[in-house]
Parts: C-alpha cells; sequence; structure tokens
C-alpha cells in the first residue's frame, strides 16, 4: 500500500484513496494484540468499545460503497437500520471475525469504486445523488474521527492492568 508521501504527485483519486487505506488499516489494527475481553470492554459513558468501533466502520462502508452505490437498501444489504445499533457487538463478534469483516468490506469498497471517476454522481444516498468525492471525504473524516477515539482507547486498555475495569459513573452506564 502507498503511503501518503508516495502520491503527493499522483491523481486526486489516488491521494484520497491512499488515505482511506491508511485509516481503514489503522482502525483495524487498533485491535492487534488485544484479547477478546479487553476489545470489548467499555472504557466511556457511552458503549463505544474498540470491537464496537471497527464493527461500525464495517457498516461505514457498506453503507457508503454499496448502499449508495449500488442504490440496495440496508435491509437487502443485511445492515442495522441506523449507525447508532452499528456499534452492537452480537455475542460471536470475535477480534479475529471483526477484523476479517472490515477488511472485506474494504475490498468491496474498492471494487465498488474502481471504475468510477471522483464527479460521477452516486445515487443510493439519503440525501440524493452525490459526487464520489464528497462520499470519499465524509467517509475520511469518519474514519480519522474513530480512529482518534480507537487510539485513545487503546491507550487506555493497554494502560490498565489485564482484567481491571475502569470506573464509569454509575449514571452514564
Amino acid at each position: 500500500m502507498p503511503l501518503a508521501e508516495d502520491v503527493v504527485d499522483a491523481p486526486a483519486k489516488a491521494q484520497i484513496e491512499t488515505f482511506l487505506d491508511q485509516h481503514r488499516l489503522v482502525l483495524t489494527a487498533c485491535l492487534d494484540g488485544l484479547d477478546e475481553d479487553r476489545a470489548r470492554r467499555r472504557l466511556v459513558p457511552s458503549s463505544t468499545t474498540l470491537l464496537g468501533l471497527v464493527e461500525h466502520a464495517t457498516f461505514v462502508e457498506r453503507v457508503w460503497f454499496d448502499e449508495a452505490i449500488t442504490c440496495r437498501s440496508r435491509q437487502e444489504i443485511g445492515l442495522e437500520a441506523g449507525p447508532e445499533e452499528s456499534f452492537v457487538l452480537h455475542p460471536g463478534d470475535t477480534v479475529a471475525s471483526v477484523q476479517e469483516a472490515h477488511l472485506a468490506a474494504c475490498t468491496a469498497s474498492r471494487r465498488a469504486t474502481a471504475g468510477l471517476d471522483l464527479d460521477d454522481l452516486v445515487h443510493g444516498n439519503r440525501r440524493g445523488p452525490l459526487p464520489l468525492r464528497w462520499v470519499y471525504l465524509h467517509v475520511l473524516r469518519e474514519l480519522a474521527h474513530h480512529c482518534g477515539h480507537a487510539d485513545i482507547l487503546r491507550e487506555q486498555l493497554l494502560a490498565a492492568p489485564a482484567g481491571a475495569v475502569p470506573h464509569v459513573p454509575a449514571g452514564d452506564r
């Protein structure tokens, strides 16, 4: 995978795709080396967990690069109705399965956009037709946001002794 420095003189689409891919990999890698308990551990009043962030990123990929491009409904794709539900973990979710699903969704996203130009319109979003450029920038913003969350949560997890559960105020649970 090229680095940002490798695409300085590349066309805009290659530049944006490189930044997207770097953020995708950073988010997936936030789970590397964590056991299942730590990956699921809540450290903040919301239900956000590292495993849930990567689960949500998979939802984001499928909404923006499947629903928006193919115009299939979320129900047809097998997605949750909204982003809040996409953080919810299922009993069978594991670090390996969530990472695998995220990487597969990213691969599908690359395939879906391979033949499109930045100014091509995608028609399957509730906002109406949107240029691919806007979709890319929106997803990049979302990934950057969640990479920041993941970085902080991972730092907290690694700093806590194994088995320790950080205090989350009772009113926020």
